[in-house]
Formats: structure tokens, C-alpha cells, sequence
């Protein structure tokens, strides 16, 4: 039976790659959405159709603790097994503090904090079992800050601090580590100018702006290095320096 690694918000972006990644080097994967429903189905269709059975979709909304306990049943109920755990899904957009509300803090919180939390925990025994992995997304500019994203940041460094709390809790069995990711792709449904691009891949020491195969190719190091536990990985051409 072939390894299984359940990757959140995999439909699209960074979590497609990461899924087809996986699926190339053997292992089952299962595709989690929340609203891109066809992304999922084409994903896993294309798998599929080189692979019959490796792929399965789920689909759940994070902010929700009942749905995210659906995921994982589904998940063990269709695979049997489950080595690998990737918290990709993220919210992401700007709460300044005159202007957000409890509905902000549920969202952010939710795929950003609670779901990954909520998954480790319905997964743990497996993953022991496995000795597997888990991989959190976190962000760089937990320790730099910016305006008018206080809930986002909040809820992404709780995960920092989660990642190295239970990489100690978990260990030896399971390991536990982040990428944290810096100017890579432009947030869902925004198109920086040429202008903002410039400005920031100014402020990258590396001169450039990341990609989806730079975060990939640390989270497959990460999924091989069997003596790293707890970290937190920038990938971030340099920028957090």
C-alpha cells in the first residue's frame, strides 16, 4: 500500500504543486478544498488517469470544527493510512483595528490556527504509527510584523509556536517543522503592479520574487530529513535578514 499525505488546500497555488510532488515520488494523496470544487476534481482526475486510485478529494471549511473532523475520517475511511499531514489552507487578507469583527477572527483563525491543531490532533495515533510528518505554513513576517493584518499574524505565529510545542509532544514518532514562506505568489484574487513587484523584489537580497517549485523543493527536503524536527524553514530568497 502506498503512503498517503493529506495536503490542505491543495486544489490550486502552492498546494497543487506540493500534491503533484508527491504524487510523482509514489504516494497517495488527498486533496483538500474548501470552494474550488473543479480545480479539485481536475487534479485528481489528471492523477487518476496515470494512476487509478491515487487521489481522492475532500472537501471541508476549516473555520468549523465538525467539518474538519470530517476531513479526517474521510480521509482514513478512503486510505486506511495516513503518513503525512501538510496545514497549506490559509486565509489571508487586512483587519486594521478599527474595522475588523468576531466574523474576521473565526476566519483567520480558523484554516490559519484551529484546523491545523484540530488535524494533528484526529491524525496523531496514525501518524505515530507511521512515523510520519507534519508540515505547517507559517509566515515570515511573524517576527517582523506588518499594519492592518493583526488577527492573520496572530493566528500564523500561534502555529509557530505550535509547530515547535508538539514536535517536542510528538517526538520521537512524529516529526514536526514549518515553512515559512516569503514574497512568493501574489495573495488570491489580487494583482500587484509593476510598481509593488519592483519594491519588493527590491527588498529581497536574492532579486527576485519566489516560486511555487521554491517552496516545493524545501518541503520535499523537509520530508526527508528524518533528523529535523521543530523548525521553522524561510524560504524567502533572504528577505526576513
Amino acid at each position: 500500500m502506498n503512503k498517503t499525505i493529506l495536503i490542505t488546500g491543495a486544489a490550486k497555488r502552492i498546494g497543487r504543486e506540493m500534491a503533484l510532488s508527491f504524487f510523482n515520488k509514489g504516494w497517495d494523496v488527498v486533496i483538500h478544498f474548501n470552494n474550488s470544487e473543479d480545480d479539485a476534481k481536475v487534479l485528481a482526475d489528471e492523477m487518476n488517469s496515470q494512476r487509478d486510485g491515487s487521489a481522492i478529494i475532500v472537501q471541508a471549511n476549516l473555520d468549523n470544527v465538525d467539518e474538519i473532523k470530517k476531513l479526517a475520517k474521510i480521509t482514513l475511511e478512503k486510505n486506511q493510512r495516513i503518513d503525512a499531514l501538510i496545514n497549506n489552507a490559509s486565509t489571508f487578507y487586512p483587519t486594521p483595528v478599527d474595522t475588523f469583527s468576531e466574523a474576521d477572527w473565526i476566519a483567520l483563525m480558523g484554516s490559519n490556527l484551529k484546523a491545523p491543531l484540530f488535524l494533528i490532533q484526529a491524525f496523531k495515533e496514525e501518524l505515530k504509527k507511521r512515523k510520519g510528518f507534519i508540515i505547517n505554513f507559517t509566515d515570515i513576517n511573524v517576527d517582523k510584523a506588518f499594519t492592518n493584518h493583526s488577527i492573520y499574524l496572530a493566528a500564523k505565529s500561534g502555529l509557530q509556536t505550535l509547530t515547535k510545542s508538539l514536535a517536542k509532544e510528538l517526538a520521537p514518532e512524529i516529526r514536526v517543522n514549518a515553512i515559512a514562506p516569503g514574497a512568493i505568489l501574489e495573495p488570491p484574487n489580487v494583482q500587484w503592479t509593476a510598481e509593488q513587484k519592483n519594491n519588493i523584489i527590491n527588498s529581497v537580497p536574492m532579486a527576485r520574487m519566489g516560486t511555487e517549485k521554491d517552496i516545493v523543493d524545501a518541503v520535499i527536503y523537509i520530508s526527508d530529513a528524518d533528523y529535523v524536527t521543530g523548525q521553522i524553514l524561510n524560504i524567502d530568497g533572504g528577505k526576513s535578514l
